[in-house]
C-alpha cells in the first residue's frame, strides 16, 4: 500500500515556488560574477585563483560553473554526534531531520533562579549546557551568552564549560583561526584523536559572511581550516533588511545567498568534500527603535524562503527560531517564540537555533529555553504528520464499533492513544477547581518550577578524567599564550 508519509515524511508549507527559488540563485549567481565579492585575504584570493575566480586588486568575481562545482562537491548530509556509548545524541544533517538548539552571544543573562538580567559568567556556559542536557527537545547545545573574559579566550572558556557538562552535539562560534584551532584540539581530545574526530565530528563551527558582499582576512582563515580538517561549517549570513541588505525580502534574498555561496567557493577550493550548511538570521531593523527584530514576523518569511533557496540547491539549511523581542518571559515571548519554533519546522529547516533569546538577542533566558522545549515537542508531533495505514484507518474497528457505539474501551484506542496523541508536560488541562486548589499556577509559575527542578537533580554525563586533564591542559596553554 502507498502511505502517505513516505511520500511526504515532513508536513511543509512553502513561501516560494520553484521558479522563485531558481531565479533568486540565477540572480545571485549574476551578482558573483557582475558585481563581486571584496576578499581582504591574498591567501584566499590566492585560492580562488586556483579555482578559476577573476581576481582583480581585492575584487573577485566567482563565474558560475565555479559555484555549481563547489555545490557538486560539498558533502550535504553527514551526522554529528554527542558523547557516550551510545548515538542517542546524534544528529542527522540531511532533508525531513529538523533539530532545534541554542543560540550564543548574548551578553546578559536572566538569572535561571530569581529571573533578573544581569551579566553573563563563565559559570553560567557551565549551567546552561546542563540544563540543555536535561531538555529533551532541545537537540544541539550553544552557551546562550557571552563569557566575559579576554577576547581570545571567551569562545574557548565557553566551548569547555560545555564539552563538559552536556553529552549533545555542539556548536560554537569563534572570533579567530587561532580560538578555532584551540577548540578543535579540545574536540579531538574529547573524540579521541583527529581520525576519530573526522569520522565523528562532535561540533560544527558557525560562521559568517560579510555584508554586504565581502569576506575578512580572519573569517576566510577560519573557513579554509574547517574544510582542511573536516570540521562541519555553517555559513550563516545575520544580516539587517534595510541596513545592511536592500529593504524588500527579495533582494535580502539575492545578496545573502551570494555571500554563502561565496564562502561555500572558498571552502569547497581549499578542500572539496568538506561538510557545509547554509543558514541565516535575517530580519528588518525596526524604523523606531534600530534593533535587529527577533520576533517579527518578516525574519520568519525570510528564513523560511531561505531555507527552500538552500533545499533548491541541495544544502541543508541553520535557521533561527525560539527566541522574541520581549524583555522578560510573558505572553509575547510565547507568542514570538512558539510562532518561530513552527515555521522554521514547517519550513524544513535542518537545525533551528538562537531558543532562548530574548530582547532581540541581547539576553540569554532559561526561563525561555524551557517554555520553548515544550513548544518544540508540540511541533515536532505535528511535524510527524499522519499514518496512513491499514491498521490507523481501522475499517475493521469501525465496523465492529458500529453506528452509535463508543471506542474508549476498546483495545486499539489502549494500543494506540499514546503514540497518536501529545502529553504536555507544561500546558494546563486540568479542570478549573483541580488548576484553583494546585495554587492556581502561571504557564511561567510551571516553567520555573521545571527549571528549578533541572538545576536541583540533573547532571551530565561526567568526561573521564584523563580527559578532562588533556582539556585542562589546552585550556591552559591557550591562556598563557595570551
Amino acid at each position: 500500500m502507498r502511505v502517505n508519509y513516505n511520500v511526504n515524511a515532513t508536513p511543509r508549507f512553502r513561501m516560494l515556488s520553484h521558479d522563485q527559488c531558481d531565479e533568486i540563485y540565477g540572480s545571485a549567481l549574476k551578482v558573483l560574477y557582475h558585481t563581486g565579492v571584496k576578499v581582504h585575504s591574498e591567501e584566499t584570493l590566492d585560492l580562488l585563483c586556483k579555482s578559476g575566480v577573476q581576481v582583480k586588486g581585492n575584487r573577485a568575481y566567482i563565474p558560475s560553473f565555479v559555484v555549481k562545482k563547489a555545490l557538486d562537491t560539498a558533502t550535504k548530509s553527514f551526522t554529528v554526534y554527542g558523547r557516550g556509548e551510545d548515538d542517542s545524541n546524534h544528529i542527522d544533517v540531511r532533508p525531513d531531520h529538523i533539530h532545534y538548539g541554542l543560540g550564543s552571544g548574548c551578553v546578559y543573562f536572566m538569572d535561571p533562579r530569581t529571573g533578573k538580567r544581569r551579566n553573563y559568567t563563565r559559570e553560567d556556559a557551565a549551567t546552561v549546557a546542563r540544563v540543555a542536557d536535561a531538555l529533551p527537545n532541545i537537540d544541539f547545545v550553544q552557551p546562550l551568552g557571552t563569557v566575559p573574559v579576554d577576547p581570545e579566550m571567551v569562545d574557548v572558556y565557553e566551548f569547555a564549560e560545555m564539552v563538559a557538562n552536556t553529552s549533545k552535539p555542539l556548536v560554537t562560534y569563534s572570533r579567530t583561526l587561532g580560538i578555532t584551532k584551540t577548540i578543535h584540539k579540545i574536540a579531538m581530545a574529547v573524540a579521541g584523536g583527529e581520525e576519530a574526530f573526522i569520522r565523528r565530528p562532535n561540533f560544527l563551527l558557525l560562521g559568517s559572511p560579510g555584508s554586504p558582499l565581502f569576506a575578512d582576512a580572519e573569517p576566510s582563515r577560519r573557513v579554509i581550516y574547517c574544510a582542511e580538517h573536516h570540521i562541519p561549517y555553517i555559513s550563516t549570513s545575520a544580516v539587517t533588511c534595510g541596513a545592511t541588505t536592500p529593504v524588500t525580502a527579495a533582494g535580502t534574498l539575492v545578496q545573502v545567498v551570494a555571500e554563502e555561496l561565496m564562502e561555500l567557493v572558498i571552502n569547497q577550493s581549499a578542500n572539496p568534500g568538506a561538510p557545509f550548511l547554509m543558514g541565516g538570521v535575517l530580519s528588518l531593523m525596526d524604523m523606531k527603535s534600530g534593533i535587529l527584530a527577533y520576533g517579527a514576523p518578516e525574519m520568519n518569511k525570510l528564513l523560511a524562503a531561505h531555507t527552500e533557496i538552500a533545499r533548491h540547491m541541495g544544502l541543508a539549511f541553520y535557521s533561527t527560531a525560539g527566541c522574541s523581542d520581549s524583555k522578560i518571559v510573558d505572553e509575547q515571548a510565547a507568542i514570538e517564540g512558539a510562532l518561530s519554533v513552527m515555521t522554521s519546522g514547517l519550513s524544513g529547516a535542518n537545525m533551528i537555533h538562537d531558543v532562548g533569546y530574548i530582547e532581540f538577542g541581547s539576553t540569554g533566558s532559561l526561563q525561555q529555553t524551557v517554555m520553548m522545549d515544550e513548544a518544540i515537542d508540540m511541533v515536532k508531533h505535528f511535524l510527524r504528520g499522519i499514518s496512513v495505514t491499514k491498521e490507523t484507518m481501522a475499517l475493521d474497528l469501525i465496523d465492529r464499533v458500529g453506528p452509535g457505539g463508543q471506542y474508549l474501551d476498546d483495545m486499539h484506542t489502549a494500543e494506540h492513544f499514546k503514540t497518536e496523541f501529545w502529553f504536555p508536560s507544561l500546558m494546563d488541562r486540568s479542570h478549573w477547581d483541580q488548576w484553583a486548589a494546585e495554587g492556581e499556577k502561571t504557564l511561567g509559575d510551571r516553567v520555573q518550577e521545571k527549571l528549578d527542578h533541572i538545576l536541583d537533580t540533573h547532571k551530565a554525563l561526567s568526561l573521564p578524567e584523563q580527559v578532562q586533564n588533556e582539556i585542562d591542559s589546552i585550556l591552559a596553554d591557550a591562556a598563557a599564550r595570551q
